[in-house]
């Protein structure tokens, strides 16, 4: 993944994800559109990766979908990320002075 989509994955941004499940002769996409919860690198329990710390190494989205379910996807080499927008900033706390 690219490091300038990587900055753009922050909590609150609006995105739309397009996966791919390979078959033997076709694939079989399937969308998810969301708001960002989490962007991070996580280790699978994985032994044979031979990469940092002998662990393979994920790119995982956490996103909350619009009927509020929350979803982790593993993003791979097949994933599509789309910046769809960001949420609106929340309102500063009005402290009652004028």
């Amino acid at each position: 993944m690219e490091q300038d989509l990587r900055s753009q994955l922050v909590s609150g941004a609006r995105v739309k994800v397009t996966q791919q499940v390979a078959f033997r002769d076709r694939t079989w996409p399937a969308t998810v559109a969301g708001t960002v919860v989490s962007f991070e690198q996580r280790p699978t329990g994985s032994w044979f990766a031979h990469s940092k710390d002998e662990r393979l190494w994920l790119d995982r989205l956490t996103i909350r979908k619009d009927d509020g379910q929350v979803t982790v996807l593993n993003l791979d080499q097949y994933s599509r990320v789309e910046i769809v927008g960001q949420t609106p900033a929340p309102a500063p706390a009005q402290d009652g002075r004028s």
